[in-house]
């Protein structure tokens, strides 16, 4: 149901596309610092960063699937 919900999002809301880009942009920026194999100070600091941007815009997008539901289902 929310894999539904998702490609549906991604099929029709603009947002939430924008939103899905931006995480996986973030997600393969914490992948390339993982490849590191010592993170100076500058990198644990951007790690923390990019997880809290990265989190930020989960929490929005389960935002809009929320949404998404509760609309559907008012219909």
């Amino acid at each position: 149901m929310a894999t539904q919900v998702r490609d549906q999002l991604l099929a029709s809301n603009d947002e939430f596309r924008r939103l899905a880009q931006e995480h996986t942009q973030y997600a393969q920026q914490l992948d390339s610092l993982s490849q590191k194999k010592y993170l100076s100070e500058d990198d644990k600091l951007e790690e923390v960063r990019l997880k809290k941007l990265k989190l930020r815009l989960k929490d929005q997008m389960e935002s809009l699937e929320q949404k998404f539901r509760t609309d559907r289902l008012a219909v």
